[in-house]
């Protein structure tokens, strides 16, 4: 099962970019190239612990829905969601956040992993594993983007 693992240094207080890794409307804002909406459950705002979204999107020429819960949040230190139902057979994203001296250290881990037995691991090996990767790493981009300047209260004002 695959594990991704990416650190991003943000240059803003800890709360801002807790609040804004767990905004809707700024996840939609950083997956537009992809056509994705929130289309049932939490669709606007803040997630919270024990909410539901339903994400729908084109991923791979065909549109995709993934379902995930909140299923453990500890307030700007971090929350965990996993998938309830989608294509893949599991998904688990950790959200961790660390105060530094400038700012905030935000670490994602995600685990997930695919159907069809050898043939869906060669899939996630050689292919899947750098499209999620990239994918986190747009979302992030955005959040510091968003975070580091004056953007954010567009968002969470």
């Amino acid at each position: 099962m695959p594990t991704i693992h990416i650190t991003t240094v943000i240059h803003a207080p800890m709360d801002r970019v807790y609040d804004l890794s767990r905004s809707i409307t700024l996840h939609k804002r950083s997956m537009a190239h992809l056509q994705e909406e929130a289309i049932k459950g939490r669709t606007n705002g803040l997630i919270e612990r024990e909410e539901t979204v339903t994400w729908q999107a084109k991923h791979l020429g065909k549109i995709r829905r993934l379902t995930t819960r909140i299923t453990e949040m500890n307030y700007k230190d971090y929350f965990c969601d996993e998938m309830v139902e989608g294509d893949f057979t599991y998904m688990k994203h950790e959200h961790h956040f660390k105060e530094i001296g400038n700012g905030t250290v935000a670490i994602d881990i995600m685990e997930f992993g695919t159907p069809y037995g050898w043939l869906g691991r060669m899939f996630e090996r050689f292919y899947l594993n750098k499209y999620m990767t990239r994918l986190l790493q747009v979302r992030n981009e955005v959040i510091k983007e968003y975070a580091e300047s004056e953007k954010w209260r567009v968002i969470l004002d």
